[in-house]
């Protein structure tokens, strides 16, 4: 709302101070050889004004040519060097902006852009700006290795994941993907395109990557090394479930020497009343099995503890 005030004010302010609509466009423009550019040249629509007419033309010699024509009939590219790689806004009102594809070094020059309106009484006005093309061959810039995925550049097995090479510079850029190699030995290529795909990931392709990027202009640029890593997950599996395993092996070992111990009592306790007049009073003996039976589970409840510590530093290690 506070955006459309703005406009609204500035377009009252242009008819009190000019009367006409005026057109808006930087001096100069640079755009990257082999690449793309946009030369901007807008305006805001008054009431009552109706564009009829936009020319964009470039200065070829003395004389501006005209490259592009918009009229009734529809958009009209005058010159064939520029037929399939120059594009003027449509879409917004007041936006007569020059897209230029693939730029050549001799794109380089003046551009001209002109436009027409019918005023309320009748008559016609045409303003024109002028803005200053230049074309500049850019060396490529080091690359840098992302990944789209959000586990980043350590994965499970099985997933489909791709690392990519971006590198900034004069089109086209080539890329080449390398994997370090142990005992010194010389890196591998494995790709020849931006992105490196593994479809899917297997342990096999855990290792050291890095990427090289070739311009047009200037020398090769290696990015930094990254460390992909592809985890095994069916390992972490077996030691979750390898842990209850262990712990009813703990379980039943303890079930069997408490067996063991009740059994040794039983007996002791038989003898003891077969010599009724040589052993001890009934109480001693209920005493001795009670003692025996706290040492049993004392020493149960430790070697329980002892082992479930023993798992942990175990899964700790694995992890």
């Amino acid at each position: 709302m506070g955006l459309l005030l703005c406009l609204l004010l500035l377009g009252h302010l242009t008819v009190v101070a000019y009367g006409h609509p005026i057109l808006d466009t930087p001096e100069s423009v640079t755009g990257t050889w082999k690449g793309d550019v946009n030369i901007p040249c807008t305006y805001i629509p008054l009431q009552g004004y109706t564009q009829v007419l936009v020319k964009w033309l470039v200065q070829r010699g003395s004389d501006p040519v005209t490259i592009f024509l918009r009229d009734s009939s529809g958009d009209h590219i005058q010159q064939a060097k520029y037929r399939g790689r120059l594009h003027v806004n449509n879409k917004a009102r007041g936006d007569v902006s020059l897209q230029l594809n693939i730029l050549e070094m001799d794109d380089q020059s003046h551009y001209t852009c002109e436009v027409t309106w019918q005023t309320p009484n009748g008559n016609q006005i045409v303003r024109d700006n002028i803005i200053d093309l230049r074309v500049q061959k850019v060396s490529v810039s080091k690359p840098t290795v992302t990944t789209g995925s959000s586990y980043g550049f350590t994965v499970p097995q099985g997933m489909r994941i791709s690392l990519q090479c971006q590198a900034q510079g004069s089109p086209p850029i080539s890329y080449v993907w390398y994997k370090e190699q142990i005992n010194n030995q010389e890196p591998t290529k494995v790709a020849t395109l931006s992105t490196l795909l593994f479809k899917p990931a297997v342990v096999a392709d855990s290792g050291y990557y890095f990427c090289i990027a070739k311009g047009r202009v200037g020398s090769e640029q290696r990015s930094n090394i990254v460390k992909f890593v592809v985890k095994d997950s069916s390992k972490s599996l077996q030691t979750k479930t390898g842990a209850p395993t262990t712990m009813q092996s703990l379980l039943e070992a303890t079930s069997t020497m408490n067996s063991s111990w009740t059994n040794e009592v039983a007996v002791y306790v038989e003898d003891t009343r077969a010599e009724s007049g040589k052993g001890l009073p009934i109480f001693a003996s209920i005493l001795i099995i009670s003692l025996c039976c706290v040492v049993v589970f004392t020493m149960a409840y430790i070697m329980l503890c002892r082992k479930t510590s023993q798992q942990e530093n175990i899964s700790e290690v694995v992890r």
